[in-house]
């Protein structure tokens, strides 16, 4: 028709804006409201397959432990991101767990990173999904079972975590390498939950699309402990106005405020657990820096105390002091082998 009649183009602008718009009203074509509601179902359809994996909402207490004590302690640790992970700041994690023996660890997001899924560009035969995860599991989740056989584990879903997950959904291509060589294990023994009983906190819904829900289903991933301390990934869980902690952000940040009922409180956004000078990022410019938590909650009066232990070339727990060794100067040498 616009090839062979003799209407000009402006004959159609005129009266319809584009030659798109008038073959929408001359009912050749869909119209907007059509279109609109077929790429709606398609985005439905397409996050379907996701909604398996709200079964995980199920996992935060199957290895729930009791402890009689009324003092409850819990070690807090944030964005290891597996390989990347500081080895100073691991060896004094681990070791404190040992000498502290907490009722509770909160491993508090991103403790995986596997980049093979990430938006950042890496290199593909840089990737090694299932050395990441064997990593994670005897590196981290390992030793810190074996030093507090009787503490509650709790893994708090981060985005790298759900990124993790999604993926798997998705059929990721670096998916059938990493089920390849872990021998196809299920997504509880990816993220070590039975083999190294922990328990799994999310309450985010997987099947979300666009920019802004993913984020906004992510902070729903939470934990109150002993009716105290809020453990959230995210900022926004201070809005709880308790005290608690938060990471993501990779520095350390407090907010003093006070609470009617606790009295005086803080809450500590956390450093990493990581090397700050991470490839994809200026971590000078962002002010990363590395540290972990420690939390003490009386859980009959709610009397609390939180230690923060900022780790650098040297760290102090407890008035007992760690240097990092020559093998773990990582700006000298590279990440080392741990």
């Amino acid at each position: 028709f616009r090839n062979n009649s003799s209407i000009s183009e402006s004959t159609w602008n005129r009266y319809f804006g584009t030659f798109e718009e008038f073959k929408r009203q001359a009912g050749i074509t869909l119209t907007r409201q059509q279109h609109a509601l077929e790429r709606d179902i398609a985005k439905h359809v397409s996050v379907d397959h996701y909604r398996a994996l709200n079964e995980r909402h199920d996992w935060g207490e199957d290895y729930k432990r009791d402890h009689k004590t009324k003092w409850k302690t819990i070690l807090v640790g944030s964005d290891f991101h597996d390989t990347l992970c500081d080895p100073f700041l691991l060896r004094v994690f681990i070791e404190t767990a040992k000498r502290l023996q907490p009722t509770d660890i909160c491993l508090n997001g991103d403790i995986f990173d596997l980049a093979e899924f990430s938006v950042y560009y890496v290199d593909p035969r840089e990737f090694d999904a299932p050395g990441k995860v064997k990593f994670v599991w005897d590196h981290i989740f390992r030793p810190l079972r074996e030093a507090c056989p009787s503490a509650n584990i709790d893994l708090i879903e981060g985005n790298h975590e759900l990124r993790l997950l999604k993926s798997l959904q998705d059929n990721n291509p670096g998916v059938p390498i990493l089920l390849d060589e872990l021998h196809g294990i299920t997504t509880r023994e990816l993220l070590g939950l039975d083999k190294f009983e922990m328990n799994y906190i999310s309450n985010a819904n997987a099947g979300v699309f666009g920019k802004k829900m993913p984020k906004n289903q992510l902070k729903k991933n939470w934990k109150t402990y002993y009716n105290t301390f809020v453990a959230h990934h995210y900022p926004p869980g201070r809005k709880a106005n308790m005290p608690g902690w938060n990471g993501h952000h990779h520095k350390h940040v407090v907010w003093p405020f006070f609470n009617h009922d606790l009295g005086s409180c803080e809450w500590h956004q956390l450093g990493a657990g990581h090397i700050i000078e991470a490839n994809y990022c200026d971590a000078q410019l962002a002010g990363w820096s590395n540290g972990f938590l420690i939390a003490h909650v009386n859980e009959d009066t709610r009397s609390h105390m939180m230690e923060y232990v900022q780790v650098t070339d040297a760290a102090c727990v407890g008035g007992k002091y760690y240097f990092r060794t020559e093998e773990e100067d990582w700006k000298k040498n590279g990440l080392p082998h741990i």
